[in-house]
């Protein structure tokens, strides 16, 4: 097990430990697992795509090391924001 610590914005900010992928993997070469494409078997076209995670890690092994604030939401005089809504 390879540990690192991550910044993670959910379900709060929080700085994280985190199990990391194997470098040398000769499975996944360190990316963690493997992405797969499927297609339509008549058409070829593109249906979707899916993730194979590798046993070289687990995605799920983290400990919270510190929970963060949040930022506040920053407001122009007069109580509007000058961002979107979305």
């Amino acid at each position: 097990m390879r540990l690192r610590i991550r910044l993670t914005d959910w379900p709060r900010r929080a700085l994280v430990l985190t199990d990391t992928p194997r470098a040398d993997c000769p499975r996944c070469h360190g990316a963690g697992g493997l992405v797969e494409d499927y297609a339509y078997p008549d058409t070829g076209e593109h249906w979707g795509t899916g993730w194979d995670p590798c046993g070289c890690w687990h995605d799920d092994r983290r400990w919270t090391l510190l929970s963060l604030p949040r930022r506040p939401h920053r407001t122009l005089p007069g109580g509007y924001s000058n961002e979107p809504p979305f």
